[in-house]
């Protein structure tokens, strides 16, 4: 869940239409420039403020307010008679039949920029002041303007002011979609706005998009969301992040927080987080693991080729061929198995445990509860070797595109399974370390 391009830190491109495919833009740059007819010199106003209608994934422009002041109406220019936005104007369309364009009429869910977002307050989710609004980042493209930022950097208030050449330290963003806006019956009561995700949601989102969240605040909001997790959603946000993300979060968990944060991941997981923290920080996170568990990472850690064995985890499901489906699925309802250790049955002899087929939970379920499993299963299984390394179980997944490998000795006998985001995951984590 990526926003739109931003230019953290540097000059966004001030760019006549036609010369590049979008413009990055700051509100704070716009406010007060001449908005002109067909030249510079008919000029009919400056821009008061922009208007934008709530949507999703970014709100969009759909105009121009106009305010003259000394009494005068206000005017709305429509978004789509913009026609190119320049350094020192904003050309506009000359208005149909007279010689201005109508006044403003407020409409729901419409949001103006100056009014509604500069100068507030961001709360996080437990109502703790954190950063101000200084100014909003804005991509516009093929006659289209997006709201995609706020920027809680003291640049956007040097900007505000005409004084953007002082600005020393890099912008700071926080997409919208983690900004929930004030609404126009709000706007006389309140000076804040909040982050948009509630604890609620938060656990209802995928792993990937909490880490991108986490990556994208800085961070105070990045403990704020974390801390609002539950144990099981904090260590799939925590083994999805980019490794600056996952140092900084580490460093600031309390030791029984983390105790219990640390027992949701699985130990590639664990070897992957380790691997690119502090050496104190490791000794520390060691220090809360169980022996077995701590030796384990260790012998990940230390060596350089590491193997299937090392990576595997022992909770998966399997049964003789001859079990009947029903029963399967009232073994599978009933245990402590993780959901996603149980995308597959695998198909052992009883007393040996040597792999002959594996079905997949999907097949399984619509299959008639007295059909048996060897009329299911798929034989021969494609299986790692317990020597296997990791590359060598990478390659594995890319080729076949399995969720689980199972993992077998030299006699195919079924040692335990390595779950496909364990190993790809990892590669990715350490790839931008």
């Amino acid at each position: 869940m990526s926003a739109p391009p931003a230019n953290h830190g540097s000059k966004p491109p001030a760019t006549a239409a036609g010369t590049k495919a979008y413009q990055e833009l700051y509100f704070s740059d716009m406010l007060n420039r001449p908005i002109c007819t067909g030249k510079i010199k008919d000029r009919i106003g400056k821009l008061s403020d922009l208007v934008f209608r709530l949507g999703e994934p970014f709100p969009e422009a759909v105009g121009i307010y106009i305010e003259h002041g000394w009494g005068k109406p206000t005017e709305f220019v429509p978004w789509e008679k913009v026609q190119r936005i320049e350094d020192d104007a904003i050309f506009v369309a000359p208005p149909e039949g007279g010689a201005q364009y109508p006044p403003f009429v407020d409409q729901p869910g419409w949001l103006l920029l100056n009014e509604h977002l500069m100068g507030r307050t961001i709360l996080d989710m437990d109502g703790r002041r954190t950063e101000v609004v200084n100014d909003v980042h804005l991509l516009a493209s093929k006659g289209r303007m997006l709201l995609v930022h706020v920027d809680i950097s003291f640049n956007g208030f040097l900007r505000k002011w005409g004084l953007k050449r002082l600005s020393l330290a890099r912008d700071r963003f926080i997409s919208w979609r983690y900004v929930q806006p004030l609404s126009l019956e709000d706007v006389g009561t309140s000076d804040t706005v909040s982050l948009s995700i509630t604890r609620k949601q938060l656990q209802e989102l995928p792993g990937e998009d909490l880490a991108d969240a986490l990556e994208e605040v800085s961070r105070e909001e990045q403990q704020a969301i974390f801390a609002a997790l539950d144990s099981e959603k904090a260590a799939e946000a925590l083994s999805e992040a980019e490794p600056r993300a996952q140092r900084q979060l580490i460093a600031n968990l309390r030791r029984e927080r983390a105790q219990m944060v640390l027992s949701e991941m699985s130990i590639p997981q664990l070897a992957d987080l380790f691997s690119v923290l502090p050496h104190h920080d490791v000794v520390k996170m060691t220090e809360l693991l169980p022996r077995d568990t701590a030796d384990r990472i260790r012998a990940i850690l230390s060596e350089r080729e590491v193997t299937a064995r090392a990576l595997m985890s022992v909770d998966f499901v399997s049964a003789p061929k001859e079990a009947k489906v029903g029963q399967v699925l009232q073994q599978i309802r009933t245990s402590k198995h993780e959901h996603d250790k149980i995308a597959y049955v695998y198909v052992v002899v009883p007393d040996t445990k040597m792999l002959i087929g594996v079905v997949d939970l999907r097949e399984l379920v619509l299959a008639a509860d007295d059909a048996a499993l060897n009329e299911l299963m798929a034989s021969p299984v494609v299986a790692a070797e317990q020597d296997d390394t990791r590359d060598d179980v990478a390659e594995l997944f890319a080729r076949y595109h399995f969720r689980l490998l199972p993992v077998v000795d030299i006699h195919d006998v079924l040692l335990g399974i390595i779950r496909y985001k364990d190993i790809m995951s990892g590669l990715t984590t350490r790839a931008k370390a």
